[in-house]
Protein backbone atom coordinates (compact mmCIF):
# COMPACT_ATOMS: atom_id res chain seq x y z
CA UNK A 1 0.00 0.00 0.00
CA UNK A 2 1.60 3.26 -1.11
CA UNK A 3 1.37 6.44 0.93
CA UNK A 4 -0.97 8.04 -1.65
CA UNK A 5 -3.35 5.08 -1.51
CA UNK A 6 -3.94 5.05 2.25
CA UNK A 7 -7.53 5.96 3.14
CA UNK A 8 -9.22 5.99 6.54
CA UNK A 9 -12.69 7.04 7.66
CA UNK A 10 -13.28 8.05 11.29
CA UNK A 11 -16.78 7.66 12.75
CA UNK A 12 -17.13 10.09 15.65
CA UNK A 13 -20.13 11.36 17.61
CA UNK A 14 -18.35 14.69 18.29
CA UNK A 15 -16.29 16.82 15.92
CA UNK A 16 -15.70 20.61 15.84
CA UNK A 17 -17.50 22.94 16.18
CA UNK A 18 -18.58 20.62 19.02
CA UNK A 19 -16.42 21.72 21.95
CA UNK A 20 -15.90 18.49 23.89
CA UNK A 21 -12.47 17.10 24.73
CA UNK A 22 -13.24 14.25 22.36
CA UNK A 23 -13.90 16.67 19.50
CA UNK A 24 -10.52 18.29 20.20
CA UNK A 25 -8.77 14.93 20.26
CA UNK A 26 -10.37 13.75 17.02
CA UNK A 27 -9.65 16.94 15.07
CA UNK A 28 -5.96 16.79 16.05
CA UNK A 29 -5.74 13.07 15.35
CA UNK A 30 -7.31 13.35 11.89
CA UNK A 31 -5.31 16.48 11.01
CA UNK A 32 -2.06 14.74 11.95
CA UNK A 33 -2.97 11.56 10.08
CA UNK A 34 -3.61 13.73 7.02
CA UNK A 35 -0.17 15.36 7.47
CA UNK A 36 1.46 11.93 7.76
CA UNK A 37 0.02 10.86 4.41
CA UNK A 38 -3.42 9.38 5.00
CA UNK A 39 -6.44 10.53 3.04
CA UNK A 40 -8.84 11.11 5.92
CA UNK A 41 -12.64 11.35 5.96
CA UNK A 42 -14.72 11.96 9.07
CA UNK A 43 -18.31 10.84 9.56
CA UNK A 44 -20.12 12.91 12.23
CA UNK A 45 -23.59 14.21 13.10
CA UNK A 46 -24.52 17.91 12.88
CA UNK A 47 -22.87 20.00 15.62
CA UNK A 48 -24.80 19.21 18.81
CA UNK A 49 -22.52 19.43 21.85
CA UNK A 50 -22.82 21.00 24.36
CA UNK A 51 -26.48 20.21 23.97
CA UNK A 52 -28.73 23.20 23.51
CA UNK A 53 -25.91 25.39 22.17
CA UNK A 54 -26.62 24.74 18.47
CA UNK A 55 -29.63 25.16 16.19
CA UNK A 56 -31.16 21.94 14.92
CA UNK A 57 -30.20 20.99 11.37
CA UNK A 58 -32.39 18.96 9.03
CA UNK A 59 -30.16 18.25 6.03
CA UNK A 60 -29.62 14.59 5.12
CA UNK A 61 -25.90 15.09 4.53
CA UNK A 62 -23.42 17.91 4.15
CA UNK A 63 -19.65 17.99 3.57
CA UNK A 64 -16.94 20.52 4.36
CA UNK A 65 -13.20 20.55 4.94
CA UNK A 66 -11.46 21.27 8.26
CA UNK A 67 -7.63 21.40 8.31
CA UNK A 68 -7.46 19.32 5.13
CA UNK A 69 -9.84 16.66 6.46
CA UNK A 70 -13.10 15.98 4.63
CA UNK A 71 -15.96 16.04 7.16
CA UNK A 72 -19.23 14.37 6.19
CA UNK A 73 -22.15 15.50 8.37
CA UNK A 74 -25.07 13.10 8.30
CA UNK A 75 -28.40 13.76 9.96
CA UNK A 76 -29.13 12.61 13.49
CA UNK A 77 -31.47 13.73 16.23
CA UNK A 78 -30.09 16.80 18.04
CA UNK A 79 -31.09 17.48 21.67
CA UNK A 80 -32.24 21.06 22.24
CA UNK A 81 -31.87 21.39 26.03
CA UNK A 82 -28.72 21.59 28.15
CA UNK A 83 -29.61 18.47 30.15
CA UNK A 84 -31.53 16.20 27.76
CA UNK A 85 -33.68 13.29 28.87
CA UNK A 86 -32.37 9.75 28.54
CA UNK A 87 -34.67 9.21 25.54
CA UNK A 88 -33.36 12.33 23.80
CA UNK A 89 -29.74 11.27 24.41
CA UNK A 90 -30.44 7.77 23.07
CA UNK A 91 -32.11 9.23 19.99
CA UNK A 92 -29.02 11.38 19.38
CA UNK A 93 -26.70 8.40 19.66
CA UNK A 94 -28.75 5.77 17.84
CA UNK A 95 -29.97 7.82 14.88
CA UNK A 96 -26.37 8.80 14.11
CA UNK A 97 -25.13 5.22 14.48
CA UNK A 98 -27.85 3.88 12.15
CA UNK A 99 -27.24 6.59 9.55
CA UNK A 100 -23.47 5.98 9.72
CA UNK A 101 -24.04 2.26 9.21
CA UNK A 102 -26.11 2.91 6.08
CA UNK A 103 -23.49 5.36 4.78
CA UNK A 104 -20.71 2.81 5.21
CA UNK A 105 -22.72 0.09 3.47
CA UNK A 106 -22.31 2.13 0.31
CA UNK A 107 -18.85 3.60 0.95
CA UNK A 108 -16.69 1.34 3.16
CA UNK A 109 -14.95 -0.38 0.24
CA UNK A 110 -13.24 2.92 -0.60
CA UNK A 111 -11.23 2.75 2.62
CA UNK A 112 -8.39 0.67 3.98
CA UNK A 113 -9.46 1.32 7.57
CA UNK A 114 -12.63 2.29 9.41
CA UNK A 115 -12.06 3.74 12.90
CA UNK A 116 -15.06 4.00 15.21
CA UNK A 117 -14.53 5.94 18.40
CA UNK A 118 -16.45 5.50 21.63
CA UNK A 119 -18.21 6.74 23.71
CA UNK A 120 -20.97 6.40 22.95
CA UNK A 121 -20.83 2.68 22.31
CA UNK A 122 -23.41 2.89 19.53
CA UNK A 123 -20.85 4.06 16.95
CA UNK A 124 -19.81 0.41 16.99
CA UNK A 125 -22.89 -0.41 14.88
CA UNK A 126 -21.17 1.16 11.88
CA UNK A 127 -18.03 -0.87 12.51
CA UNK A 128 -19.68 -4.16 11.68
CA UNK A 129 -19.85 -3.08 8.03
CA UNK A 130 -16.06 -3.35 7.50
CA UNK A 131 -16.16 -6.94 8.75
CA UNK A 132 -18.49 -7.71 5.83
CA UNK A 133 -16.46 -5.89 3.16
CA UNK A 134 -12.92 -6.86 4.15
CA UNK A 135 -11.97 -3.38 5.36
CA UNK A 136 -9.99 -3.32 8.61
CA UNK A 137 -11.76 -2.03 11.73
CA UNK A 138 -10.08 -0.11 14.57
CA UNK A 139 -12.21 0.31 17.71
CA UNK A 140 -11.06 3.42 19.58
CA UNK A 141 -12.16 3.29 23.25
CA UNK A 142 -11.71 6.37 25.44
CA UNK A 143 -13.57 5.32 28.57
CA UNK A 144 -15.74 2.72 30.27
CA UNK A 145 -18.92 4.43 29.18
CA UNK A 146 -21.28 1.75 30.48
CA UNK A 147 -19.63 1.64 33.90
CA UNK A 148 -19.75 5.42 34.17
CA UNK A 149 -23.41 5.49 33.10
CA UNK A 150 -24.30 2.99 35.82
CA UNK A 151 -22.20 4.75 38.45
CA UNK A 152 -23.73 8.16 37.66
CA UNK A 153 -27.26 6.75 37.68
CA UNK A 154 -28.12 7.11 33.99
CA UNK A 155 -28.90 3.40 33.61
CA UNK A 156 -29.92 0.87 36.25
CA UNK A 157 -27.34 -1.58 37.54
CA UNK A 158 -28.09 -5.12 36.38
CA UNK A 159 -31.06 -4.02 34.28
CA UNK A 160 -31.80 -4.96 30.71
CA UNK A 161 -30.20 -1.78 29.34
CA UNK A 162 -26.90 -2.46 31.08
CA UNK A 163 -26.88 -6.15 30.16
CA UNK A 164 -27.72 -5.51 26.51
CA UNK A 165 -25.15 -2.71 26.31
CA UNK A 166 -22.41 -4.95 27.67
CA UNK A 167 -23.34 -7.74 25.26
CA UNK A 168 -23.12 -5.28 22.37
CA UNK A 169 -19.80 -3.87 23.57
CA UNK A 170 -18.36 -7.37 23.93
CA UNK A 171 -19.33 -8.17 20.35
CA UNK A 172 -17.80 -4.93 19.08
CA UNK A 173 -14.49 -5.48 20.87
CA UNK A 174 -14.19 -9.10 19.77
CA UNK A 175 -15.06 -8.32 16.14
CA UNK A 176 -12.76 -5.32 15.70
CA UNK A 177 -9.26 -5.96 14.36
CA UNK A 178 -7.55 -3.56 16.79
CA UNK A 179 -8.71 -1.96 20.04
CA UNK A 180 -7.02 1.39 20.73
CA UNK A 181 -7.19 2.64 24.34
CA UNK A 182 -5.98 5.86 25.95
CA UNK A 183 -4.35 4.33 29.04
CA UNK A 184 -2.97 0.97 30.12
CA UNK A 185 -5.44 0.95 33.02
CA UNK A 186 -8.32 1.23 30.55
CA UNK A 187 -6.93 -1.63 28.47
CA UNK A 188 -6.63 -3.84 31.55
CA UNK A 189 -10.22 -3.06 32.54
CA UNK A 190 -11.51 -4.01 29.08
CA UNK A 191 -9.65 -7.34 29.18
CA UNK A 192 -11.01 -8.11 32.64
CA UNK A 193 -14.59 -7.30 31.66
CA UNK A 194 -14.78 -8.61 28.11
CA UNK A 195 -12.20 -11.38 27.86
CA UNK A 196 -8.46 -11.98 28.01
CA UNK A 197 -8.45 -12.75 24.28
CA UNK A 198 -8.64 -8.99 23.71
CA UNK A 199 -5.15 -8.53 25.11
CA UNK A 200 -3.42 -9.40 21.84
CA UNK A 201 -5.33 -6.71 19.94
CA UNK A 202 -5.20 -3.88 22.51
CA UNK A 203 -2.80 -0.99 21.75
CA UNK A 204 -2.28 2.15 23.85
CA UNK A 205 -2.78 5.38 21.92
CA UNK A 206 -2.90 8.05 24.65
CA UNK A 207 -4.65 11.36 24.66
CA UNK A 208 -2.40 14.40 24.48
CA UNK A 209 -2.01 18.01 23.43
CA UNK A 210 -1.19 19.80 20.19
CA UNK A 211 2.07 21.44 21.26
CA UNK A 212 2.08 23.61 18.13
CA UNK A 213 -0.99 25.37 19.57
CA UNK A 214 -0.53 25.12 23.34
CA UNK A 215 3.15 26.06 23.30
CA UNK A 216 5.68 27.92 21.16
CA UNK A 217 6.87 25.35 18.68
CA UNK A 218 10.34 25.22 17.21
CA UNK A 219 11.62 23.02 14.42
CA UNK A 220 11.06 19.27 14.99
CA UNK A 221 14.03 17.06 15.64
CA UNK A 222 14.90 14.11 13.43
CA UNK A 223 12.70 12.01 15.67
CA UNK A 224 9.72 14.34 14.99
CA UNK A 225 9.84 15.67 18.55
CA UNK A 226 8.31 19.13 18.65
CA UNK A 227 10.24 21.29 21.08
CA UNK A 228 7.87 23.74 22.74
CA UNK A 229 7.75 26.21 25.57
CA UNK A 230 4.74 27.73 27.28
CA UNK A 231 3.01 30.59 25.51
CA UNK A 232 4.40 33.93 26.56
CA UNK A 233 7.30 32.53 28.61
CA UNK A 234 10.56 30.62 28.52
CA UNK A 235 10.87 26.89 29.04
CA UNK A 236 11.69 27.42 32.69
CA UNK A 237 9.31 30.34 33.29
CA UNK A 238 5.72 29.66 32.17
CA UNK A 239 3.47 32.66 31.85
CA UNK A 240 0.99 33.33 34.64
CA UNK A 241 -2.23 35.26 34.55
CA UNK A 242 -2.22 37.46 37.63
CA UNK A 243 0.06 40.07 36.08
CA UNK A 244 -2.13 40.47 33.00
CA UNK A 245 -5.56 40.40 34.68
CA UNK A 246 -4.89 41.95 38.10
CA UNK A 247 -7.03 39.34 39.87
CA UNK A 248 -5.78 35.75 40.25
CA UNK A 249 -7.73 33.37 38.02
CA UNK A 250 -8.54 29.70 38.61
CA UNK A 251 -9.88 28.20 35.40
CA UNK A 252 -11.82 25.15 34.25
CA UNK A 253 -12.26 24.60 30.50
CA UNK A 254 -14.39 21.81 29.08
CA UNK A 255 -17.60 19.89 29.45
CA UNK A 256 -19.49 20.79 32.63
CA UNK A 257 -21.12 17.47 33.36
CA UNK A 258 -21.90 14.89 35.99
CA UNK A 259 -18.41 13.35 36.13
CA UNK A 260 -16.83 16.66 37.18
CA UNK A 261 -16.96 17.64 40.85
CA UNK A 262 -17.29 21.35 40.16
CA UNK A 263 -19.74 21.76 43.02
CA UNK A 264 -16.92 21.17 45.52
CA UNK A 265 -14.75 23.71 43.70
CA UNK A 266 -17.49 26.33 43.85
CA UNK A 267 -18.04 25.76 47.57
CA UNK A 268 -14.26 25.95 48.05
CA UNK A 269 -14.25 29.52 46.77
CA UNK A 270 -16.11 30.59 49.92
CA UNK A 271 -13.09 29.41 51.93
CA UNK A 272 -10.29 30.79 49.74
CA UNK A 273 -8.51 33.68 51.48
CA UNK A 274 -7.08 35.22 48.30
CA UNK A 275 -9.20 37.53 46.17
CA UNK A 276 -9.33 35.07 43.28
CA UNK A 277 -12.01 34.24 40.73
CA UNK A 278 -13.06 30.78 39.56
CA UNK A 279 -13.92 30.78 35.84
CA UNK A 280 -15.91 27.83 34.49
CA UNK A 281 -15.60 27.95 30.71
CA UNK A 282 -17.88 25.64 28.74
CA UNK A 283 -21.35 24.20 28.68
CA UNK A 284 -23.01 21.03 29.81
CA UNK A 285 -25.73 19.26 31.72
CA UNK A 286 -25.00 20.66 35.19
CA UNK A 287 -24.55 24.36 34.42
CA UNK A 288 -28.03 25.40 35.67
CA UNK A 289 -27.59 23.54 38.97
CA UNK A 290 -24.10 24.94 39.53
CA UNK A 291 -25.32 28.48 38.87
CA UNK A 292 -27.98 27.98 41.54
CA UNK A 293 -25.35 26.76 44.03
CA UNK A 294 -23.10 29.75 43.35
CA UNK A 295 -26.04 32.11 43.88
CA UNK A 296 -27.18 30.35 47.07
CA UNK A 297 -23.64 30.63 48.47
CA UNK A 298 -23.41 34.31 47.55
CA UNK A 299 -20.45 33.68 45.24
CA UNK A 300 -21.54 35.53 42.11
CA UNK A 301 -18.48 37.80 42.40
CA UNK A 302 -16.08 34.87 42.82
CA UNK A 303 -17.49 32.32 40.35
CA UNK A 304 -17.93 33.21 36.68
CA UNK A 305 -19.71 31.06 34.11
CA UNK A 306 -18.33 31.64 30.63
CA UNK A 307 -19.96 30.33 27.45
CA UNK A 308 -17.90 27.89 25.33
CA UNK A 309 -15.21 29.71 23.39
CA UNK A 310 -13.64 28.87 20.02
CA UNK A 311 -10.96 26.23 20.30
CA UNK A 312 -8.28 28.54 18.94
CA UNK A 313 -8.84 30.94 21.85
CA UNK A 314 -8.21 28.38 24.59
CA UNK A 315 -4.37 28.68 24.69
CA UNK A 316 -4.60 32.44 25.25
CA UNK A 317 -7.20 31.95 27.99
CA UNK A 318 -5.00 29.42 29.78
CA UNK A 319 -1.86 31.55 29.48
CA UNK A 320 -3.74 34.38 31.23
CA UNK A 321 -4.75 32.14 34.15
CA UNK A 322 -2.91 31.13 37.32
CA UNK A 323 -4.30 27.68 38.15
CA UNK A 324 -6.11 25.03 36.12
CA UNK A 325 -8.51 22.53 37.68
CA UNK A 326 -9.62 19.04 36.68
CA UNK A 327 -12.00 17.89 39.43
CA UNK A 328 -13.28 14.38 38.77
CA UNK A 329 -15.78 12.85 41.17
CA UNK A 330 -14.15 10.21 43.34
CA UNK A 331 -15.45 6.99 41.81
CA UNK A 332 -13.54 3.79 41.12
CA UNK A 333 -15.49 3.49 37.86
CA UNK A 334 -13.66 6.63 36.68
CA UNK A 335 -10.20 5.57 37.88
CA UNK A 336 -9.00 5.07 34.29
CA UNK A 337 -10.01 8.60 33.17
CA UNK A 338 -7.52 11.22 31.95
CA UNK A 339 -9.27 14.46 30.98
CA UNK A 340 -8.03 16.20 27.83
CA UNK A 341 -7.88 19.50 29.66
CA UNK A 342 -5.01 18.29 31.87
CA UNK A 343 -2.71 17.94 28.86
CA UNK A 344 -3.75 21.38 27.64
CA UNK A 345 -3.15 23.01 31.02
CA UNK A 346 0.32 21.47 31.12
CA UNK A 347 0.96 22.45 27.51
CA UNK A 348 0.49 26.08 28.55
CA UNK A 349 2.65 25.69 31.64
CA UNK A 350 -0.29 25.99 34.01
CA UNK A 351 -0.08 24.32 37.46
CA UNK A 352 -3.17 22.32 38.31
CA UNK A 353 -5.34 21.09 41.16
CA UNK A 354 -7.16 17.79 40.62
CA UNK A 355 -9.52 15.50 42.50
CA UNK A 356 -10.58 11.91 41.90
CA UNK A 357 -8.53 8.74 41.93
CA UNK A 358 -6.54 6.40 39.74
CA UNK A 359 -4.89 7.47 36.49
CA UNK A 360 -5.35 11.21 37.02
CA UNK A 361 -3.83 11.11 40.50
CA UNK A 362 -0.87 9.06 39.23
CA UNK A 363 -0.35 11.40 36.26
CA UNK A 364 -0.21 14.55 38.39
CA UNK A 365 2.11 13.08 40.99
CA UNK A 366 4.46 11.56 38.42
CA UNK A 367 4.67 14.80 36.43
CA UNK A 368 5.18 17.07 39.43
CA UNK A 369 2.87 19.53 37.72
CA UNK A 370 0.15 19.99 40.32
CA UNK A 371 -1.62 19.03 43.51
CA UNK A 372 -4.05 16.17 44.07
CA UNK A 373 -6.56 16.53 46.93
CA UNK A 374 -9.68 14.78 48.15
CA UNK A 375 -13.11 15.86 46.96
CA UNK A 376 -13.57 18.19 49.88
CA UNK A 377 -14.10 21.97 49.59
CA UNK A 378 -11.72 22.65 52.49
CA UNK A 379 -8.87 20.70 50.93
CA UNK A 380 -9.51 22.22 47.53
CA UNK A 381 -9.52 25.73 49.03
CA UNK A 382 -6.26 25.01 50.88
CA UNK A 383 -4.63 23.87 47.62
CA UNK A 384 -5.81 27.02 45.83
CA UNK A 385 -4.46 29.25 48.61
CA UNK A 386 -1.17 27.37 48.72
CA UNK A 387 -0.54 27.94 45.02
CA UNK A 388 -1.83 31.50 44.95
CA UNK A 389 0.53 32.42 47.79
CA UNK A 390 3.64 30.97 46.13
CA UNK A 391 4.52 32.19 42.65
CA UNK A 392 7.72 30.13 42.60
CA UNK A 393 5.72 26.97 43.26
CA UNK A 394 3.33 27.83 40.43
CA UNK A 395 6.25 28.45 38.08
CA UNK A 396 8.04 25.22 39.00
CA UNK A 397 4.91 23.07 38.74
CA UNK A 398 3.98 24.69 35.44
CA UNK A 399 7.44 23.98 34.01
CA UNK A 400 7.33 20.37 35.28
CA UNK A 401 3.94 19.72 33.71
CA UNK A 402 4.91 21.35 30.45
CA UNK A 403 8.08 19.29 30.09
CA UNK A 404 6.17 16.12 30.95
CA UNK A 405 3.62 16.49 28.14
CA UNK A 406 6.11 17.96 25.67
CA UNK A 407 8.26 14.84 25.74
CA UNK A 408 5.50 12.22 26.06
CA UNK A 409 2.14 13.48 24.85
CA UNK A 410 2.50 15.66 21.77
CA UNK A 411 -0.44 14.70 19.53
CA UNK A 412 1.69 14.64 16.37
CA UNK A 413 3.82 11.88 17.88
CA UNK A 414 0.70 10.07 19.12
CA UNK A 415 -0.75 10.12 15.59
CA UNK A 416 2.52 8.65 14.32
CA UNK A 417 2.12 5.86 16.85
CA UNK A 418 -1.41 5.12 15.61
CA UNK A 419 -0.14 5.27 12.02
CA UNK A 420 2.41 2.57 12.85
CA UNK A 421 -0.22 0.27 14.35
CA UNK A 422 -2.63 0.76 11.45
CA UNK A 423 -0.03 0.27 8.73
CA UNK A 424 0.95 -2.99 10.39
CA UNK A 425 -2.71 -3.97 10.49
CA UNK A 426 -3.29 -3.41 6.76
CA UNK A 427 0.11 -4.74 5.72
CA UNK A 428 1.64 -1.45 4.60
CA UNK A 429 5.30 -0.48 4.71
Amino acid sequence: MSESDRRIVVVSQHFPPDTSGHASRMTDMTKNLDAIGWEVDVLAPPPSFPHGEFDQQWYRSESNTIDGVNVNRIWSWQPTTSDPSVLSRLAYYITFALHATLWLLFNSRKYDVVLTTTPPIFTGMAGFVPSLTGTRWVVDVRDLWIDASVSLGFIGEGGILERSSRAFQRRVLRTGDTVAVTTEMLGEALCEQYGEELREKVVVVPNGVDMSRFGVESEPTAESEAISVPAGGSESEPATGSESTGRPSIVYVGNIGHAQDLESCIRAMKLVSHDAVLRLVGGGDTVPRLKRIAAEEGLEDRVEFVEPIPREEIPDLLSESDIGIAPLVRDEELAYAMPTKVYEYFGCGLPIVVTGCGELERFVRESGGGIHVDNDPREIAAAFDRLLADEAMRTDMGANGHEYVRTRYDRRRIAERLDGHVRELVGGD
